[in-house]
């Protein structure tokens, strides 16, 4: 028996849990309230392509004559094809059986339907050592073609992160969604709820919580509330997350609460502290009684925001290490739907989950949700805290790779992050979201990569910028350049998040976008992006005071889901018309093709030619940033101790006394050579530099320990043995 039980339910991501019920299970062990946390997603995808229920997939849609289009038919004249291999391929994904990649690789070893249409140049994509993902990537497309097999003859709500995300989004009104629930339940909802109602009779809480982060797992939210409120009529049910967060600021509609007690907002932990606090004891003898915190309850018949409670909100420090118990950690699957090596990232490998701040350290670009807690009240974590936190949870899950879901993780905490990570010794492997600010210098780069950095991803947004500063995104095109190249040069994969359609952006401006995104792909700053199309939200500085950006908003009566907004842009263009040749020319420059076709080549339509320098990106990368080094600048070393040897050098009838210094790297050697004396102060400044050494040093005190033996630092530190030492290790932060 657990007092509490936590749901994500269907359908999140395939690999790696939703953090968000691990994060509230380890803030409640803090408090000595007992939890059990379940993926219901994974569960029931696990239980949907199994061979058992594959059977049942195939004979059903037979029974209903559901089986009509040529595709359909197709899987279905192969079904016992994908019966044999089901259970394997399943197996393979979850990181067992690795041999089997060989055999799935193989020619036609598989079945194969639509999906495998498109199938990319697996050789070219892969190379001859790539057979892993290559085999992932084939075994990925054989469970999307029964996922449109499922789609099609089973139930068309069905998708592997989503379910019902129609009804989900911008759901104005409860009706849709309260109709749908009162049909007959699904052929997915039959297995969520037998999986739901076993986990009940073994967790037997008081208090059921269900994390909805997205549209695409309202439904199943809903259906499986309703089911307990049927059959375990004295369980409360609360709701929390990303989408209640966004979308149910200003609920109204009474009929919400026939599934749900509670319905929380933002930060969940004190929330939930206080809601458990009134279902364990709901009398005016509990100091609770009746006070909640950012909480939607029911009374007198009426939606009623109780926000009555004077506790504070726990601060980052008092919240507790992520818990990742109960979940099935070593049933996850990892998946590569396209071969971009960042888009693997989300899909392959399971990461721990971690927030290195709490909010945005911006909070100012204006088609954000700024406006809200959840983003606005910025709050970091100690790096020496959340390195503790990491070790805890690589000693759990025994997973050292880290996803830092931050909203933009702030620049001067990844660097000390960095340090404490290389100063433990850890080997661990993390990736996180940023703004691309001029702070993140090469240096900078190449630290966070010594600490395990393998990828950042960043919002680039409309590549203008005059757009840019209408954003208020507080970066330029030419920044993003030199920044984006840093990390590429570092080793780190770069994603760029891509936005077509923002309010008074023109056709001209979206052309100029897209040569300076291809200009950035082909010089190789960035590996890999994404296309969206601007979207007016309710809690932004845009859909706050609309008439400023020039847009006509249509607003909805609204008594359930209040987000996204209608709205007519005065300009009067039809940014539809240009998804398709973005989203196509991205694909193409994700795959390293397409550099040299004419922009017109991506539309099926008249566009203006370009107004971009076609060496725009290359002339910004050629610009020097400034020498000048400030006096409290750190100074560090990554380097190894060198190799030693006293060597004479002779020039014009003198001989001097040098050191040899030869540094050995995992992949490569370089040697230096400098007069006794300073060779010997520099052997021992580099150990002081290190990064385990307890000490850190400024640019000021080196400068000032240098010049109690020697003169002209300035000149020592512009020589050719010290530039190629800043070119391998000696780093200035």
């Amino acid at each position: 028996m657990k007092d509490i039980l936590f749901i994500t339910p269907p359908f999140t991501q395939l690999n790696t849990p939703y953090p968000a019920t691990a994060y509230l299970k380890g803030f409640l062990n803090t408090k000595g309230i007992s939890s059990f946390q379940i993926d219901l997603g994974i569960e029931v995808i696990l239980k949907l392509f199994s061979k058992k229920e594959l059977q049942h997939i195939f004979d059903t849609a037979i029974e209903n004559n559901k089986i009509l289009s040529s595709n359909a038919q197709r899987i279905f004249a192969l079904r016992s094809e994908y019966l044999k291999n089901i259970d394997a391929i399943i197996s393979f994904l979850q990181g067992k059986n690795q041999t089997f990649a060989r055999q799935i690789c193989t020619e036609n070893f598989l079945p194969q339907a639509s999906k495998f249409e498109q199938l990319d140049d697996l050789d070219w994509a892969f190379g001859s050592m790539g057979i892993q993902d290559k085999a992932k990537h084939l075994a990925t497309l054989f469970l999307e073609d029964l996922s449109d097999f499922i789609v099609e003859c089973i139930d068309d709500n069905f998708g592997f992160s989503r379910y019902a995300e129609r009804l989900g989004k911008s759901a104005n009104s409860f009706n849709e969604l309260y109709n749908k629930l009162q049909g007959k339940n699904s052929f997915i909802d039959r297995i969520a709820l037998k999986i739901l109602e076993e986990r009940l009779q073994e967790v037997q809480p008081k208090l059921v919580c269900f994390s909805v982060p997205f549209p695409g797992n309202l439904y199943s939210a809903f259906r499986c509330a309703k089911f307990i409120k049927c059959n375990y009529p004295d369980i409360k049910i609360a709701m929390g997350g990303g989408f209640p967060n966004t979308e149910l600021r200003t609920l109204t509609d009474t009929r919400v609460f026939e599934f749900f007690d509670y319905i929380t907002l933002d930060d969940g932990e004190l929330p939930i502290e206080l809601v458990f606090s009134n279902v364990l004891d709901g009398t005016p003898n509990n100091p609770d009684y009746n006070l909640f915190k950012r909480t939607f309850i029911l009374e007198n018949s009426e939606v009623v925001y109780n926000n009555s409670s004077l506790k504070n909100d726990y601060k980052q420090a008092y919240v507790g290490t992520p818990d990742y118990s109960d979940l099935l950690l070593d049933k996850y699957i990892s998946v590569i739907e396209i071969v971009n090596p960042m888009h693997s990232l989300w899909s392959d490998g399971r990461w721990n989950k971690l927030t290195m701040a709490h909010g945005c350290y911006w909070g100012k670009c204006t088609f954000c949700d700024i406006s809200l807690d959840y983003i606005k009240i910025y709050e970091p974590i100690a790096a020496k805290l959340l390195v503790d936190r990491m070790e805890e949870m690589i000693t759990q899950t025994g997973e050292n790779g880290f996803h830092f879901v931050d909203e933009a993780a702030p620049p001067a905490l990844m660097k000390e992050l960095a340090i404490e990570i290389i100063k433990r010794n850890l080997t661990v492997s993390w990736w996180t979201n940023i703004r691309f600010e001029k702070s993140f210098t090469k240096d900078i780069c190449t630290l966070l990569k010594a600490s395990g950095c393998i990828a950042v991803s960043g919002g680039l947004e409309v590549a203008s910028d005059r757009l840019l500063e209408l954003i208020k995104k507080g970066v330029t095109v030419e920044q993003v350049a030199k920044v984006t190249h840093n990390f590429t040069e570092a080793g780190i994969i770069v994603h760029a998040y891509l936005m077509y359609g923002f309010p008074t952006q023109t056709v001209q401006e979206t052309i100029d976008s897209l040569e300076m995104v291809r200009q950035l792909f082909e010089l190789g700053c960035i590996q890999s992006g994404f296309w969206h199309q601007f979207a007016l939200t309710t809690h932004s500085p845009i859909g706050l005071k609309p008439q400023e950006y020039g847009i006509m908003p249509d607003y909805k009566n609204i008594t359930f889901a209040n987000n996204d907004v209608d709205f007519k842009d005065k300009t009067g263009i039809n940014h539809d018309l240009f998804s398709f040749g973005l989203k196509k020319s991205i694909y193409n420059f994700m795959h390293g093709i397409g550099f040299e076709l004419p922009l017109k080549d991506w539309f099926e339509f008249k566009i203006p030619k370009t107004t971009i320098h076609p060496y725009f990106i290359s002339n910004c990368l050629e610009i020097e940033d400034s020498l000048e080094i400030k006096s409290s600048t750190k100074i560090y070393w990554l380097g190894a101790e060198p190799n030693v040897l006293n060597i004479t050098k002779s020039k014009r009838g003198k001989t001097k006394q040098m050191l040899q210094l030869t540094f050995h790297e995992n992949y490569d050697s370089f040697t230096i050579s400098l007069e006794e004396e300073k060779g010997k102060w520099l052997l021992y400044s580099l150990e002081k530099l290190t990064i385990s050494h307890s000490n850190s040093f400024t640019f000021s005190e080196l400068k000032s320990d240098f010049e109690n033996y020697f003169e002209n630092f300035e000149l020592f530190w512009c020589s050719k043995p010290i530039q190629l030492l800043r070119k391998n290790g000696l780093l200035v932060l």
